[in-house]
């Protein structure tokens, strides 16, 4: 897609848990364009455990994939951005869960975290011209959640949990995270965006599913 519109698009595996990994993946982009602008640090898994029965070791895997990868990616793309591009801008992505919480606590804790992260970043990194901002995504479609098998009436029940009546999909937050990486906002930072489409909005309840 990027490819069809006149720019240049390189893949990179990496295990973003792992500090090493993190290292080479910004380095692999320095490689291959020369200097780093931008960094999305958009990576999750869920558990629907409360604190009295969540498995201790899944806990930890959820805190690790949700908040230690923007940390350690954000770790060496920082230095990167500063020294090859003197200024960058990071969008960390949460979840509406992190601000209404409906069960899904370790979820909803990572994801809280992360808002954290985003504030203490903007304040630490600010000066060095370096923009941290956050998305927080309510009940979209996409297909990864598609490819879980949701049945209609869950899918039925996440438009309506919108006021808008609508259903949200992955281009809805995509859109989001590039205007906050774009120099539209240029004095926007420390921010968190909710795209949810007016869910949090109101109280009507919503199946844990639909996160």
């Amino acid at each position: 897609m990027i490819a069809e519109e006149g720019g240049d698009a390189a893949a990179c595996a990496a295990d973003v848990t792992e500090d090493a990994q993190c290292r080479a993946m910004v380095e692999t982009a320095l490689t291959q364009f020369g200097r780093l602008d931008l960094l999305d640090n958009n990576v999750g898994i869920a558990s629907t455990g409360s604190v009295v029965d969540e498995d201790p070791q899944l806990w930890r895997r959820v805190m690790q994939v949700n908040v230690d990868s923007m940390f350690l990616a954000s770790r060496h793309a920082i230095p990167a951005m500063i020294k090859t591009a003197g200024a960058g801008a990071i969008v960390n992505v949460a979840s509406i869960a992190a601000l209404r919480p409906r069960g899904m606590t370790a979820y909803s804790t990572s994801k809280g975290a992360v808002i954290a992260l985003t504030r203490a970043m903007a304040v630490d990194h600010g000066p060095q011209s370096i923009r941290v901002n956050c998305v927080a995504p309510g009940p979209v479609y996409t297909p990864m959640v598609a490819a879980g098998g949701m049945s209609p009436a869950a899918r039925e029940r996440r438009r309506q949990a919108s006021v808008l009546g609508m259903e949200g999909s992955g281009w809805d937050v995509g859109c989001a995270v590039r205007f906050l990486l774009s120099n539209d906002a240029r004095f926007i930072t420390g921010q968190t965006l909710v795209v949810d489409g007016g869910a949090t909005l109101v109280s009507r309840p919503r199946a844990t599913d639909s996160q």
